[in-house]
């Protein structure tokens, strides 16, 4: 009797439902969308790059990162099931200073920060979790059970920038205090840093907040999902690598507006 043979079940032709399986996944109770425009936030210096913007004329922000955000969930009283999600950006600004009008401006790098709250629904459990991968320390382990939230976040947008001196009405924060990890990326020293004048900065930023929860759910599955997909073979040939690439047609004819439009 012939051997039967099966062919394996590709990912193009895992068309025909199996079974039903319990997978454990994180569920998005609750998200919203942010579009904020921050006015006139202050640019910190270290006592190094400070001296620059005290004898400047006039500033230009050049480019804005964000170098980490920091979230804190805690439930909202006397409302079952909703928690305040309490986000901290820190953002890394580059600045073009320009002492004179003859003299190529000199940049520095400074750090903004922009807290915010928002209010979601994150449903509610007792149920602690533990793990065999968990630490053996037990005073270690989290298992408060609380919504895990993330920020969805692009790099902003930085949409004016000021030179601003310091004086009697004008009251500006100086030597801050920063997280060590912020720190440890500037040279120089934030705490014993006095501004004589202070680097003001518009960003728009855009965000997306989420709560989600591990849950177990039952999801319909095919099968099994072998790549269908080949790797494709190296040559040493540069030339046949070269010929494979398209001509870059772009490059040499530039869009017109109706195209740039729809891109």
């Amino acid at each position: 009797m012939a051997e039967q043979k099966t062919a394996p079940v590709t990912a193009t032709g895992a068309n025909c439902f199996k079974e039903a399986v319990c997978i454990d996944a994180g569920r998005i109770y609750d998200s919203c969308t942010d579009k904020d425009c921050l006015t006139d936030l202050q640019v910190y210096f270290t006592d190094r790059a400070q001296p620059v913007i005290d004898n400047a004329i006039s500033v230009k922000c050049k480019d804005v990162e964000i170098l980490t955000a920091y979230l804190d969930v805690e439930p909202v009283p006397f409302n079952k099931g909703f928690y305040a999600v309490d986000i901290t950006f820190f953002f890394k600004v580059t600045v073009a200073a320009y002492s004179s009008p003859t003299i190529p401006p000199a940049t520095v790098v400074g750090v903004a920060a922009f807290a915010k709250k928002v209010i979601l629904y994150g449903s509610d459990g007792n149920v602690k979790v533990y793990c065999s991968t968990d630490a053996r320390n037990c005073c270690e382990h989290d298992n408060t059970n609380m919504p895990k939230a993330s920020v969805h976040v692009v790099d902003p947008m930085c949409l004016d920038s000021k030179l601003v001196e310091c004086g009697p009405g004008r009251m500006f924060e100086c030597g801050v205090t920063l997280p060590a990890s912020i720190c440890s990326k500037f040279d120089g020293d934030f705490a014993v840093c006095k501004p004589q004048k202070v680097v003001l900065i518009t960003i728009g930023l855009f965000t997306i907040v989420q709560l989600e929860r591990c849950v177990q759910m039952m999801i319909p599955a095919y099968d099994y999902c072998v790549p269908d997909k080949e790797s494709t073979s190296t040559t040493d040939d540069p030339c046949e690598v070269f010929k494979k690439i398209k001509f870059p047609v772009n490059q040499f004819f530039p869009p017109k507006l109706s195209e740039c439009d729809q891109l």
